[in-house]
């Protein structure tokens, strides 16, 4: 009696699920994600072996430029509005809403008070190819202490991290590490690249 062959059929899989899936998510990071302002001021930092990472957020960075220049920046947009709102009332300048909001997109800043308004009404273009002349740290305009001061009461779980260039002078680092000192800021940390531990090898 002869066999019955059955006949095959190649499986086929229905692609227009996963392409759906593929757009949602592509849409839902689009949307989601914000663009980071480029730092205005680049630094070389040291090398070291540490291997302590600084946390995701909550993070005070000061910037000490290879020709003495210090930068401030902190993270979080409703900080950095709160902490303008601070700023303005201590030094009785007044932002108006579109320069607070570009304040809160700002990574790193190095301007005085003084030029601040200015300097955030301005167009994107127009910063990025300004000269910023650093946070006046001496000791009869010492704003990089009123930064860091009120930034604490904005946000007190903030931790504070320097980030010196390798050609900084020391003097000028020194001067930073006082004014912590004088807010009662005795623990921070300083960014650094990381290197191989000594005696370790790659095979």
């Amino acid at each position: 009696m002869p066999k019955v062959k059955v006949k095959r059929t190649n499986p086929s899989l229905d692609m227009t699920p996963m392409v759906d899936l593929f757009f949602l998510l592509v849409t839902f990071f689009m949307l989601t994600a914000t663009a980071r302002q480029e730092e205005a001021l680049v630094v070389d930092t040291p090398s070291s072996v540490s291997e302590l990472k600084l946390p995701d957020t909550n993070v005070i960075t000061i910037t000490v430029g290879s020709d003495d220049r210090v930068f401030f920046g902190v993270d979080g947009q409703h900080t950095k509005e709160a902490l303008l709102e601070k700023i303005a009332g201590k030094y009785g300048v007044g932002f108006t809403e579109e320069e607070k909001k570009t304040f809160s997109l700002l990574n790193n800043f190095g301007v005085p008070v003084s030029q601040l308004k200015s300097f955030l009404s301005m167009q994107s273009s127009e910063r990025e190819n300004v000269n910023q002349p650093g946070i006046p740290i001496d000791s009869t305009q010492n704003e990089l202490g009123d930064w860091v001061l009120q930034t604490r009461l904005t946000n007190p779980k903030v931790v504070i991290a320097i980030k010196g260039d390798n050609d900084a002078n020391y003097s000028t680092v020194q001067r930073v590490i006082d004014i912590l000192q004088d807010r009662k800021v005795n623990r921070f940390n300083l960014v650094t690249d990381m290197e191989a531990m000594p005696g370790s090898s790659s095979e």
